[in-house]
């Protein structure tokens, strides 16, 4: 009997992205039920049509460096006024944390971005309005647990320095700056304050921690239990031939002849650290300039006629771990694994077992983590200001209108979204 133990990062994004599917890094399908994730559109090898400029592309904002965005958690209590007159509205009390509404106002304007990205193209106008709503519905939900799970962090005294340090590097050499100091240069010049950036990651790793040691380590499931649902539900394994594909991207959009010369030599090495056994996967989190290097470059599970021929001829002759060599096109170079190759009709368990053993984590951690929250809850103070009560989920009882002042210094924008090497079909 084996116990699968899964990356916890997938918890933390079924928690924060709510009630939406995190995009699965392992190789599978959507259940049929859900509809597929947006793809990404590969051109065409040195024979695609120039793409028109979109405005973004025009203005110096898209030159800007790709700092993530990370949900904020609840501040802390400030310093009230008093003059009686409300400066900023608090919302919710989670201990001795608060939401204020500008952070919901935030949170919810993410969350229908979020939304909108999730659909594309590929949800009807009456979908992408319910999905939007459920969004926004659950926002506030969504911070109130975020701040009840890195407290939680907080509580148990475990250390994630090591992990905030490491993301804030690997962000610095994907924006492919010489140090820390340029990279809070390059925070704070998008209107973040720096402190509040490197917190938001830790108190990002404390949450993934907390979910890890306390909802995920009671999750088992067996080969029996994989076994059980493959034998129970085989039709949901009949596909027509497919690639799960990875890639590493180096982009040469905008450089000079030099720069692309070195991006050539780039691309080159990445492709001998790959023969020499590196891990693919390792390797896109650190070199690739792709919007899906922190997933390993993971880019979706394609069908014949998904792909333009080029690439459709090349990988779809590869066994699964293959890498192709290094691909030129328009905007750069690209490197292309394939994680798996489906051949058509009833697909062996042995190649989808890891896709039922996710899909049975996800089915299990869902509850888990909704009750794991819900103790959370009685066990804490959270009061909720009337009229938010829906929003966030319940509170043990409400909160009283008190006047704050704001936070100096901390007016953040909002933040860029990024998208795939190659423009991906239905973008603007």
């Amino acid at each position: 009997m084996t116990k699968f133990v899964r990356n916890t990062s997938i918890a933390v994004a079924i928690l924060f992205a709510w009630p939406f599917l995190v995009q699965n890094p392992a190789a599978q399908t959507p259940p049929a039920q859900t509809p597929a994730p947006q793809q990404p559109q590969l051109e065409k090898p040195a024979e695609a049509e120039p793409e028109a400029a979109t405005p973004a592309a025009a203005t110096p904002e898209a030159k800007k460096p790709d700092i993530p965005s990370t949900a904020k958690p609840a501040t802390k209590v400030p310093v009230h006024t008093g003059e009686g007159k409300t400066v900023e509205e608090i919302i919710a009390r989670v201990n001795n944390e608060i939401i204020t509404k500008s952070e919901l106002d935030k949170a919810r304007a993410a969350s229908e971005d979020n939304a909108r990205a999730e659909c594309a193209s590929r949800c009807t106008p009456e979908q992408l309005q319910v999905a939007v709503e459920d969004a926004q519905k659950y926002a506030l939900r969504d911070l109130i647990d975020q701040s009840l799970l890195a407290q939680r962090g907080k509580d148990m005294g475990v250390s994630v320095e090591a992990d905030v340090v490491k993301q804030l590097d690997q962000i610095r050499i994907q924006n492919k700056l010489a140090d820390m100091d340029e990279l809070e240069k390059a925070v704070t010049a998008q209107g973040i304050n720096w402190d509040d950036f490197k917190n938001n990651i830790r108190n990002r790793a404390l949450t993934q921690l907390v979910i890890g040691r306390e909802v995920g380590s009671h999750i088992t499931i067996t080969t029996e239990d994989s076994k059980k649902y493959y034998d129970e539900h085989k039709a949901e394994f009949v596909r027509p031939e497919q690639v799960s594909l990875a890639a590493i991207e180096i982009k040469t959009e905008g450089k000079t002849p030099a720069e692309v010369a070195d991006q050539k030599k780039k691309a080159d090495d990445i492709e001998k650290k790959l023969k020499d056994g590196e891990d693919f996967a390792e390797l896109a989190k650190r070199r690739s300039d792709g919007a899906t290097a922190q997933q390993g470059g993971y880019l979706g599970v394609y069908k014949r006629g998904e792909l333009s021929k080029e690439l459709e001829d090349t990988v779809f002759q590869m066994k699964k771990k293959q890498i192709t060599g290094v691909i030129e096109t328009k905007q750069g170079f690209l490197i292309l694994e394939v994680i798996e190759h489906y051949t058509e009709g009833e697909q062996p368990y042995e190649v989808v077992q890891p896709e039922i053993m996710d899909k049975l984590y996800s089915q299990r951690m869902e509850p888990a983590m909704r009750e794991y929250l819900k103790t959370l809850r009685e066990q804490s103070y959270v009061v909720i200001k009337p009229g938010y009560q829906e929003m966030a989920g319940g509170g043990n009882s409400e909160i009283e209108e008190v006047s704050a002042t704001p936070e100096e210094g901390k007016t953040k924008k909002p933040h860029k979204k990024y998208y795939l090497f190659g423009k991906t079909t239905g973008s603007t």
